[in-house]
């Protein structure tokens, strides 16, 4: 099995590898760089489209304000979510929201236009804006910036567009808090290898 110490481990691999959802071990008292935020979404305008084109809009919010009321509603959808499936809440989950006003920068990836009904338009529609999500992810951890995928406001999207001042016609995909990483120690999870997840020619057959 391949691991971070193979030579032939590449620096992008180690990057895929190791971009976790990080909500503790953030320095909150240092703004992030517009140059690093520049650079890394203009990584990911370069990611793939679908019909929907080049549909993609980046938000930084970074005045107090808007963050704290972001914060609030983000709060709410979660304890609601986490209620009506009778499950407690993790203490990673507590560590974001006492965070969420304090982040110095919570980045909407927005797309402008909006589903269509049908099952095929959605997945052609949001397949032209997710990879650029992820592109913008992957571009921050390799800059030493922490993010969480996080789409919980999606059950609030009027709210949101209210704080944001979003036009009609503009749809929230994901929004990710970001900060500086200080002193957390990023590392592959836990999870299934290829050949548990991977079948061959026919559901069910093994591949590997």
């Amino acid at each position: 099995m391949t691991d971070a110490a193979d030579p032939r481990f590449s620096d992008y691999e180690q990057v895929l590898r190791t971009a976790r959802s990080v909500r503790k071990h953030l320095d909150l008292g240092r703004e992030i760089d517009p140059e690093d935020l520049r650079a890394a979404i203009d990584v990911a305008v370069q990611a793939p489209t679908g019909l929907m084109g080049e549909n993609w809009r980046f938000l930084v919010v970074t005045e107090a304000k808007r963050k704290a009321a972001i914060a609030s509603i983000y709060q709410t959808v979660l304890e609601e979510l986490l209620q009506a499936r009778g499950m407690p809440m993790k203490a990673t989950h507590r560590a974001l929201i006492s965070h969420l006003p304090d982040m110095p920068a919570l980045i909407f990836v927005c797309a402008i236009g909006e589903p269509p009904s049908d099952q095929g338009g959605q997945i052609g529609f949001y397949g032209s804006i997710l990879p650029a999500a992820w592109s913008l992810m992957l571009a921050l951890r390799g800059r030493g910036i922490g993010t969480t995928w996080t789409s919980l406001l999606n059950a609030r999207a009027d709210e949101v567009a209210a704080v944001l001042a979003l036009p009609d016609g503009v749809t929230q995909t994901v929004m990710f808090p970001a900060a500086y990483v200080l002193n957390a120690k990023l590392k592959p999870a836990d999870r299934l290898p290829a050949a548990n997840v991977t079948y061959g020619n026919a559901w069910g057959v093994d591949y590997f």
